[in-house]
């Protein structure tokens, strides 16, 4: 649980900040207060890293989009990003917030119980805040694969960019239910490799893969523009990656 929530909690994104939350103390009162003997030792440092990882502002904000709502069109509708940036992504973050304001009377109160109750909150909302800040950022309304680090990469993982777009659209597309498809960095061995995360669950706590790319395939993401054709949503999003954010990603993680 520690390990997961850490790993949640420093996966690189940018989260935007503001002030006057009643969280704006909170790191400092969990220092205090999750060391009381009333809880476990493991719960307590999950509580501390989820609470110590808000803003400097104490809440987590929506992040704005470094492009119009229609900039990504015909690929992905202004309808359908309005609706997905303003509403679903804007959802997670202020349930997010929500959860952690419990989660810091929980710990002052030293009640375990819950505590423990809000785990599957703070991960499926801290996981879909951390999942769409990723997803916009690696979106754009063009999209170039150029020769680099990252195609290097990808050539010896895969052959081909081509080899690699088919891996992933095939893992990505039977999904089952909800979830995400991702391009992830594995510093173990160096290489680019395809994954599936289910629900809001994110990569790096999941799997220990470094996102680089993902591919949200809950329904509210294509099925104004698409249906439930998922297929066709996932083979015409390739034209609107952003290549360059994706290679920033990896020379990142590999440096770290």
């Amino acid at each position: 649980l520690v390990d997961d929530t850490q790993n949640l909690l420093t996966t690189k994104t940018t989260m935007a900040s503001s002030t006057g939350s009643k969280l704006l103390n909170s790191a400092i009162r969990a220092a205090v207060h999750v060391n009381s003997a009333k809880l476990p030792t493991e719960l307590a440092k999950s509580s501390a890293a989820y609470l110590s990882s808000a803003p400097s502002g104490g809440t987590h904000t929506l992040p704005d989009l470094p492009y119009d709502y229609n900039a990504l069109e015909p690929v992905i509708s202004a309808e359908t990003m309005e609706l997905h940036h303003s509403k679903h992504h804007n959802t997670y973050v202020t349930n997010l917030n929500v959860a952690l304001e419990k989660l810091d009377a929980a710990v002052t109160a030293g009640d375990v119980s819950g505590i423990i109750a809000l785990q599957g909150a703070l991960k499926f909302n801290g996981g879909g805040h951390v999942n769409h800040t990723l997803f916009w950022e690696n979106l754009s309304p063009t999209s170039e694969f150029k020769d680099g680090p990252l195609k290097d990469l990808v050539v010896k993982c895969y052959g081909s960019y081509d080899a690699m777009k088919e891996d992933l659209t095939a893992v990505t597309v039977p999904i089952q239910g909800s979830g995400w498809g991702w391009l992830g960095y594995n510093p173990k061995s160096g290489k680019i490799e395809s994954s599936t995360c289910a629900n809001q669950d994110p990569l790096e706590a999941t799997t220990g893969l470094v996102p680089l790319m993902g591919i949200d395939v809950w329904e509210h993401a294509y099925y104004v523009d698409y249906r439930n054709v998922r297929p066709n949503y996932v083979n015409a999003i390739w034209d609107r990656i952003n290549w360059d954010v994706v290679e920033q990603r990896l020379v990142a993680a590999q440096s770290s």
